[in-house]
């Protein structure tokens, strides 16, 4: 005679809930989320997959809004993964993808998405649950839990702003393109020695702004530039200008790979009593509303960083329609706002 486990809460008091199955079943909620979801990829004993089955059944368990699932296939709802909160870029990001989204008819449901979180597991609830479409994933990392795990081929899913090779299904700015406009600008206003602050060698905006930095050097017959790996962080920046006027002292122009490397690297700049930009020149390649609040302000690179969540968005879509994957790479709208960081080399 099987023996069940008394859930914590009643599920008489309101809508059985995933955890009161998974507590019947004396199982984690994960692993039952995974199991009623039909995940392959999840290795339990068949005797722990009948007794979740059973709990479910035994309790009457719907996934929430599955009445709606299961009359249209749809929810009518994507969902939107960021990994800060706090940054503007992703808020722009999320702006565009937001304001697209509520034109085709959905909603997006936006999550912080951080090591520190479960992402994996909040994403197998949603999808248990029946409450996405489909899935936007921004800047993910090389490690992340959803393509470590291969349960995203459960779902309709696109990359944003940052490139997941293989994937076929990247929807990114073309960083290339952008930093060379930025290598002509300072080109253009005389300056030969110049530096990139790179990001990590592994990310994927770092590689392509660095190839496209150091090829727009080659193609001008330029020499080439100083590059330094360095954290996207305002630190990074410091400590990669500390570096570079170290090696290379009579440089004259530095391009930064984030608003927060530029921050760094005009403080590293100030303490060493280089005047920018009548000595060096900096450039940012992020433009972002308090580059404008620096002193001097920050000459940088405009993206279009909102079209890029517009554009994540339909190709979504074009998914959900039946449409076959892709990767999609924005070109227009990159320019560069010049502001008083970046002059004439001396």
């Amino acid at each position: 005679m099987r023996r069940w486990r008394v859930p914590d809460s009643s599920p008489s008091r309101g809508r059985v809930r995933l955890i009161d199955v998974a507590n019947l079943a004396g199982v984690t909620k994960s692993v039952a989320s995974r199991i009623l979801s039909r995940d392959e990829t999840l290795n339990v004993r068949p005797s722990t997959r009948e007794r979740v089955l059973e709990a479910a059944e035994r309790l009457q368990y719907s996934p929430h809004a599955g009445a709606r699932a299961l009359a249209a296939s749809t929810t009518g709802a994507l969902s939107l993964l960021i990994p800060d909160l706090t940054n503007p870029v992703y808020a722009r990001i999320a702006r565009g993808a937001y304001q697209r989204a509520h034109e085709l008819g959905y909603v997006v449901l936006l999550a912080e998405d951080t090591e520190e979180t479960d992402a994996g597991t909040d994403f197998t609830d949603l999808v248990a649950a029946g409450r996405v479409d489909g899935l936007l994933i921004a800047s993910a990392r090389r490690d992340h839990p959803l393509i470590e795990s291969g349960r995203l081929a459960a779902i309709p899913h696109v990359f944003v702003n940052r490139t997941v090779p293989g994937s076929g299904r990247n929807v990114t700015v073309d960083l290339r393109l952008a930093s060379t406009v930025a290598f002509q600008h300072l080109h253009r206003l005389g300056h030969r020695r110049m530096a990139h602050i790179s990001g990590p060698g592994d990310l994927s905006p770092a590689r392509e702004r660095e190839r496209g930095f150091s090829a727009a050097a080659d193609e001008a017959g330029a020499p080439p530039p100083l590059v330094v790996h360095a954290d996207f962080s305002e630190a990074g920046g410091y400590g990669a200008v500390e570096q570079i006027l170290d090696e290379r002292p009579d440089v004259t122009a530095i391009y930064a790979g984030t608003l927060p490397q530029s921050i760094g690297a005009m403080k590293s700049l100030h303490r060493r009593g280089r005047r920018v930009p009548e000595e060096v020149s900096l450039l940012s390649a992020d433009d972002l509303p308090m580059a404008g609040y620096l002193t001097p302000a920050l000459t940088a690179l405009e993206l279009p960083l909102q079209e890029l969540g517009t554009a994540a968005v339909d190709e979504l879509v074009h998914q959900l329609h039946g449409q076959p994957a892709r990767d999609v790479t924005l070109s227009a709208g990159i320019r560069i706002i010049d502001r008083d960081s970046v002059g004439a080399a001396p």
